[in-house]
């Protein structure tokens, strides 16, 4: 997310321009070991005026930034995709193309998206299609030729069969779906991740509650060697919501190995939570691990709120994945 906050943030007053590497050092590492790295890219970068809620446009600074904490991938339908219309829409995909970033989700025309989508992706000999979409728009409607991909079934269903045309190793859908704040999916989410279990689909990531809702695992076969790991909402990554549950998120691991069919090898989660230390007199955001020690806790200058802040946040996030996490999930200690 871009909320005012962030932008009024990331201004560098003395070089004049904005800059939002700060946010992501901390994370820089971590993000850099994945051999594919996505977020979901919930602003347009539309340009000026720049703005947070209710229709959200940040610098293109956001997407340099990205690039360099290492995200390779952007997934843009979601609920912000058209807060500046037409415009906006076609700008966030060129800046981020630009960045070297690629984005999926959302597309110029038909012609574009009939050319990249589904996005196939390759690495380690593993080849990769990622399926993108979401609940609605907040009422605003694409102007044409312009296309975001909704959550339509019949849609889903000719995409998820062009998409096995190519043969892929490996499906993964991306959904924006269920309700905001809610701390466990609701049986829509739950009927559509069925759904696009039947339709050979191989993992189900989950966006837009702004919290972390509980894993689920579809076994898709009679002795449980084959399943689909669902996780329904991976909370905030970075935004300035500050309330319970909502001032952080989790990253997810999938590691997937490749033999006589590609598996899921290894699930991880790293809670991660939104510092915002007052630098220079300026209030800044900083994304840091949930599960520090205390000594990094005194090196990254936490107050005494903070640490009760990211505990209770840590905690919480257990809870919410307590599920699963000790059959499936390399556990954070």
């Amino acid at each position: 997310m871009g909320h005012d906050a962030q932008i009024t943030s990331a201004f560098n007053k003395k070089a004049e321009k904005y800059d939002y590497s700060f946010c992501f050092s901390e994370l820089k590492p971590t993000i850099q070991k994945a051999d594919i790295a996505i977020a979901n890219l919930e602003v347009t970068l539309a340009g000026e005026p720049y703005k947070g809620y209710p229709q959200f446009s940040s610098p293109d600074a956001l997407a340099t930034a990205l690039k360099d904490a290492g995200f390779d991938i952007l997934i843009n339908a979601n609920n912000h995709a058209l807060d500046r219309g037409k415009e906006g829409l076609e700008r966030t995909i060129d800046v981020a193309k630009q960045e070297g970033l690629i984005i999926t989700g959302t597309f110029k025309s038909e012609e574009d998206r009939e050319s990249r989508y589904p996005l196939i992706v390759e690495k380690n000999n593993i080849l990769l299609a990622i399926l993108n979409y979401t609940y609605g728009t907040n009422g605003l409607v694409s102007s044409p030729p312009n296309i975001v991909n909704y959550i339509d079934t019949l849609l889903i269903h000719n995409d998820i069969q062009k998409a096995r045309k190519i043969n892929p190793d490996f499906i993964i859908a991306c959904m924006h779906w269920g309700t905001e704040y809610e701390l466990e999916g609701n049986d829509a989410q739950r009927s559509l991740a069925k759904l696009l279990a039947r339709e050979g689909v191989d993992a189900i990531i989950g966006s837009h509650p702004h919290v972390v809702q509980p894993f689920e695992i579809i076994y898709t076969s009679a002795d449980s060697s084959d399943f689909i790991p669902v996780v329904y909402s991976l909370g905030n990554f970075i935004s300035n919501q500050r309330e319970r549950y909502r001032n952080g998120g989790i990253i997810f691991t999938l590691e997937l190995t490749k033999t006589a069919k590609t598996l899921p090898a290894r699930f991880s989660y790293l809670p991660v939570w939104v510092q915002k230390p007052v630098i220079n007199e300026t209030t800044m955001f900083r994304l840091i691990p949930a599960n520090l020690n205390g000594s990094e806790k005194v090196r990254l200058k936490l107050t005494k709120d903070d640490y009760l802040k990211v505990g209770e946040f840590l905690d919480d996030t257990r809870h919410q994945l307590s599920n699963v996490q000790e059959l499936y999930f390399d556990i954070v200690k």
